[in-house]
């Protein structure tokens, strides 16, 4: 039997990886970046005012001793006449003249011979004339040529995961598209005779396909573009047809069913023909029984009919690699200690993957968590339990019982 870590290596070992598409940035966001952009062009392009308040120079306001040597004038001294007004975006070209001032606005071209802001709140905010109340020194409040970003400074480069902060400095470079590596493609299917799809009636011994409904559900959730293909039903040229064609169009390939059952033994017939397959006993529960195959390079993962198992081992195992294809510097998910409320049962020999409820204490802010699937009386592979949790509890191979007030590991989903 194949240790979990084991299990992990091998199927994180195959590359996925998108060809990059050059996209607009405002469909970018949280996108891996494939290229260097480097600024072609100062940022800001021109000094600015940093604040509100008037445009002066600093040695009219006594912010500095004057280039006569003579002694610095005394702010309460001070009444500038104020000459004119700029406010952000404005294009007319104004000039200061000495002992003057400019009321200007945050982001407004500074005036010419201007190199300081004097502050509104440093002012008796006069409109005529201003008297300040307090000095400033040259280039103070005044945001100048390149402060931001220099021509030849690297915006964002290969490898970065473009956020607001990525995309607002592509956009303040003039950039409206990028390379990126897209979402990872991945399709879906379901194989079995008892499915049917839920816009049916199942007959007697029929059950719908949730399967390819909550794995679809789970690959978006992790960040990737997922097509749900259904039910694959037919002889085995048709199934191969349908997986060929699902590998054309995707990166990673996903079969419930494909283990387990008489559906799939056509499955793994199919695809021993096109690749390396391989199906193992993972020491784990649930989802014990998966497997994996290689085919032309990219991933197909088998999972059991049975909703949990397939969500559990989806967790495990598929998420990582998608979050590897986005580029996330984790490809788990957080895990917290948490103090269990409820006994929870699991199986020796085989790590325990347990759906939960965490809970924070009131008092304490201690985490604690409620085990569901697995506790005591609580069938572990019911769909329903796996609909309240929003954690994963990790049990060792070890242990069989974990007791109330034990701490545990606890894979944390999402928030509820």
């Amino acid at each position: 039997m194949r240790s979990v870590e084991e299990q992990l290596v091998r199927v994180t070992s195959l590359p996925v990886s998108p060809e990059p598409v050059r996209i607009a940035i405002s469909e970018a966001l949280g996108l891996m970046c494939a290229e260097e952009v480097e600024a072609t062009r100062p940022l800001p392009g021109f000094p600015q005012a940093a604040i509100d308040g008037y445009a002066v120079r600093a040695v009219d306001v006594g912010g500095q001793r004057p280039l006569s040597g003579a002694e610095p004038v005394a702010v309460n001294s001070v009444s500038l006449p104020v000459v004119g007004e700029v406010a952000a975006g404005s294009a007319q070209p104004l000039r200061l003249q000495p002992k003057q001032a400019v009321r200007v606005w945050t982001g407004a071209p500074l005036p010419a011979l201007a190199d300081a802001v004097l502050p509104l709140q440093w002012s008796d905010r006069g409109t005529n004339r201003v008297r300040p109340t307090r000095s400033v020194k040259s280039g103070e409040f005044v945001r100048r040529v390149g402060d931001d970003i220099s021509p030849g400074d690297v915006a964002v480069q290969p490898g970065d995961i473009l956020g607001p902060a990525q995309i607002g400095l592509l956009a303040a470079v003039g950039r409206s598209k990028v390379l990126v590596y897209p979402r990872p493609r991945v399709s879906v299917i379901s194989v079995g005779r008892e499915l049917v799809d839920i816009d049916r009636e199942p007959t007697l011994g029929q059950v719908f396909d949730v399967n390819s409904y909550a794995l679809a559900a789970a690959g978006r959730e992790a960040g990737a573009d997922v097509h749900r293909v259904g039910i694959a039903e037919g002889e085995p040229r048709r199934v191969r047809d349908i997986i060929e064609g699902q590998l054309l169009r995707s990166e990673i390939l996903v079969i419930s069913g494909g283990v387990g059952g008489a559906g799939s033994e056509v499955i793994r017939k199919v695809l021993a023909e096109m690749g390396d397959v391989d199906t193992a006993r993972v020491a784990m529960h649930p989802g014990s029984v998966q497997g994996f195959a290689n085919i032309d390079g990219k991933p197909v993962f088998l999972v059991p009919n049975n909703p949990v198992s397939a969500l559990v081992i989806f967790e495990i195992f598929i998420r990582p690699v998608i979050r590897q294809a986005l580029g996330k510097r984790s490809a788990q998910r957080r895990y917290v200690r948490a103090r269990s409320v409820n006994r929870i049962q699991s199986r020796y020999g085989r790590r325990g993957f347990v759906r939960a409820k965490l809970m924070r204490d009131a008092d304490t802010s201690d985490y604690l968590v409620q085990g569901l699937g697995g506790a005591t009386g609580a069938p572990a592979h019911l769909l329903a339990g796996m609909g309240e949790a929003n954690a994963i509890v990790r049990i060792p191979e070890n242990v069989e019982l974990v007791q109330p007030g034990d701490v545990v590991d606890v894979l944390f989903l999402s928030q509820r």
